[in-house]
């Protein structure tokens, strides 16, 4: 008995000591937007972001084929199931908003696993451009986008190309058309 009180007492200080302050994460926080709500979509860039991406079905991904219309864009990788529920949001939403507003998705993979973003681009049915991207080069903060710390990450570009909202986590369609206007 006295065995089982003192593993007990044991387990009860470790959790106890566990239990100190944690240091802040590092990088923008996962699950958050980057966009205060306030009336009005505030321009994150004042200045167009320039970007060109693989693609994986021939269809452009560039802030050149982009220019014009309002653009959705999403990192991705196949391994994330909340990468692979942003990318079913998106299939839905574009599907709603035909050639209004762009869409496309990149995946954040070597090129040598081109074959896993075009399968999973093909199971989603995605009907907008697909792409690969050189994740370490989005990591950086020095990106076009600012640093993509984790997948999916999502931003809303205006016409001119300028970077209205970024969010790191599964935004939905409400939110997203929240910040579309």
């Amino acid at each position: 008995m006295r065995r089982l009180a003192t593993l007990a007492f044991a387990i009860a200080s470790a959790s106890v000591l566990g239990c100190g302050e944690k240091k802040p994460a590092e990088g923008p926080p996962i699950g958050t937007s980057h966009h205060d709500g306030t009336a009005g979509p505030p321009v994150l860039s004042d200045k167009a972001v320039t970007y060109v991406f693989e693609s994986i079905d021939e269809r452009p991904i560039s802030s050149e084929a982009m220019a014009g219309k309002l653009t959705v864009l999403t990192f991705f990788t196949t391994g994330s199931i909340d990468a692979q529920a942003q990318l079913g949001y998106l299939v839905a939403m574009s599907a709603h908003d035909g050639a209004k507003v762009n869409y496309a998705a990149v995946g954040l993979h070597p090129r040598r696993e081109i074959m896993l973003v075009d399968a999973l681009a093909r199971t989603v049915r995605a009907t907008f451009p697909v792409g690969i991207g050189d994740a370490a080069a989005l990591s950086s903060p020095a990106s076009p986008f600012g640093e993509i710390a984790a997948v999916p990450t999502t931003v809303i570009l205006d016409a001119r190309g300028r970077l209205l909202w970024k969010r790191t986590g599964l935004a939905k369609s409400d939110e997203l058309r929240s910040h579309m206007k």
